[in-house]
């Protein structure tokens, strides 16, 4: 398995396979063909169809300039095209044709060159199934964090706080800004309203809560403005790691390094799914990516954490899946039952968090969503009025 420094890439929103992987490979190809008088990039399947919405041809032109550049926008996909998000460049010299190169944007950022030997770093983790890993650290004695320190080297935590100092800064970033996000579809930034709204009666775990829904729609939000932002384990769910980790750093004052441990055993999880399944939202849909970043961010409580904190951990977790995915699907032009989807596979990730108190059944009703929750375990404070837990989300 491979490091978990493949996984956290620092890049521009909205989507690793949309913008940062399409990125990549125009620098290549502009690397490689430097003396072409005009570029012709032309893009294929969720590339062709979502492209203007997620920015893939702004991103294209801007790492082209200034040589000049056609976008075309494939409505047919060609008999071999092996991936959804495959885009062919071509270099010209007046009518001349005389460089070419077909890439796959895989997910994560990553791409394949098609004709080339992938130029993958050697696997660091000899593990390739959580089994085997778990099998391992019951054979040594030791935890998932030592694991990772063991197989990645202890400068692994300085990048790993690295990634946490840039993760911190776009939600930073997105809860001072305001205004409309960009898509044409005149979407409202809601982070900062949600950071500083205040109840006349407010129950302190309700405004635990709704920072926590702050902080996920300020990553997410800075996502769909093509802000800087890191892969967790996508740009499309940069929201949810980030608003788990926020909440948790500021409530108990954890250092950074303890940040970063978070982080490592998180990437653990996140590689798994990767090298197993997929993370591409194109390829497995949104959950792949969603999904994926439910499980690293439920993964990455610590371990000293009071149960009371990890079952909070579990709620606020499922939240930031929620609204993370709704603003990946104001930013995107999708459907809203998107949400309702993340809703309801993210609660379902609370029945490992049972505590004495429960809520038989939640019903979220809103136009144009509608999702039944199964049974979870809340903290009793929200019990008493768990409409709040929905009102929250909006």
């Amino acid at each position: 398995m491979k490091s978990i420094r493949d996984l956290y890439k620092v890049g521009k929103g909205p989507s690793s396979s949309h913008t940062m992987g399409p990125e990549r490979a125009a620098r290549i190809f502009k690397q490689e063909n430097p003396g072409a008088e005009r570029y012709e990039v032309t893009l294929y399947g969720s590339l062709a169809l979502t492209g203007v919405g997620h920015g893939t041809d702004r991103v294209l032109s801007e790492v082209l300039a200034p040589t000049p550049t056609e976008i075309i926008f494939s409505k047919k996909d060609p008999g071999d095209l092996r991936h959804p998000n495959t885009l062919d460049f071509a270099a010209y010299k007046g009518e001349e044709k005389f460089a070419s190169m077909r890439v796959e944007s895989i997910g994560g950022g990553d791409i394949v060159i098609e004709g080339r030997e992938a130029a993958e770093p050697d696997d660091v983790y000899p593990e390739n199934s959580f089994a085997e890993i778990a099998q391992y650290c019951r054979w040594r004695y030791i935890s998932l964090r030592e694991y990772v320190e063991l197989n990645e080297g202890p400068e692994i935590w300085d990048f790993l706080q690295t990634i946490w100092r840039t993760m911190r800064a776009e939600v930073e970033e997105g809860l001072e800004a305001t205004g409309i996000l960009p898509g044409g579809l005149n979407v409202q930034r809601k982070a900062r309203y949600l950071y500083e709204r205040q109840h006349a009666q407010e129950i302190p775990q309700v405004r635990e809560l709704q920072l926590v829904c702050a902080y996920a729609f300020a990553a997410a939000e800075q996502n769909a403005a093509n802000g800087t932002i890191v892969t967790a384990p996508t740009c499309g769910s940069c929201g949810v790691l980030p608003a788990v980790l926020m909440y948790l750093q500021g409530k108990y004052h954890y250092s950074d390094l303890r940040m970063a441990h978070a982080l490592g055993v998180a990437g653990i999880i996140g590689n798994l799914i990767r090298r197993n399944a997929s993370i591409s939202g194109a390829e497995c849909g949104c959950q792949a990516e969603i999904g994926s970043a439910c499980s690293m961010a439920a993964s990455s409580r610590l371990r000293s954490a009071s149960a009371r904190t990890r079952s909070l951990a579990a709620v606020i977790c499922s939240l930031a899946v929620a609204v993370s995915s709704a603003c990946k699907a104001s930013a995107c032009s999708l459907h809203w039952s998107v949400f309702s989807c993340a809703a309801r596979q993210s609660f379902c990730s609370l029945a490992a968090f049972r505590r004495s108190s429960s809520i038989s059944c939640l019903r979220v009703n809103r136009p144009a969503l509608r999702c039944t929750l199964p049974p979870v375990k809340l903290p009793p404070a929200l019990i008493t009025c768990p409409s709040m837990v929905t009102t929250l989300l909006w």
